[in-house]
């Protein structure tokens, strides 16, 4: 996982910079089907109270907000940088995480303005189907691609 191709939120693409990313805190939440991604450059989704409704329920494994994967990075490629983090590990305890459709990755607290701004979203299944809960004492992992979440060139 991911399946889906990564997908960054119009409306803050202006003030995205990769260097702001790799201090941040770089939150990943699950989302369930009922939410539609609006990535609109001036009316779109900007913060992470937009999608929060469409949150899959804590418990089992699964916190309100999502996990930090960890270890932000910059890592320079031909005319620019791409940004990773560390994979994302959600360990059912106690029961099943529910099932998701889509993962959005969002800087926890304040930058550019905006407590917890967007930074994009993908598909956890690229037909696109719901990701089945994840079943007790299993883990549901979501891996950052070998050419990170995306890039500024």
């Amino acid at each position: 996982m991911p399946s889906g191709q990564f997908t960054l939120f119009g409306k803050n693409k202006d003030d995205l910079r990769i260097n702001d990313l790799v201090g941040a805190t770089i939150k990943i939440a699950l989302v369930t089907s009922a939410y539609t991604p609006d990535v609109n450059s001036a009316t779109g989704h900007s913060v992470f109270a937009d999608v929060s409704a469409n949150e899959i329920a804590a418990g089992n494994g699964y916190v309100a907000g999502g996990g930090t994967p960890g270890t932000n990075a910059a890592t320079a490629i031909s005319n620019g940088f791409k940004f990773s983090t560390a994979d994302m590990v959600f360990t059912a305890a106690g029961g099943s995480i529910p099932a998701w459709r889509y993962a959005v990755l969002y800087v926890s607290g304040n930058l550019w303005g905006m407590t917890n701004p967007l930074i994009g979203y993908f598909l956890g299944d690229s037909t696109p189907a719901d990701i089945p809960a994840t079943t007790d004492t299993n883990n549901c992992t979501l891996a950052c691609p070998a050419a990170g979440w995306f890039d500024e060139v």
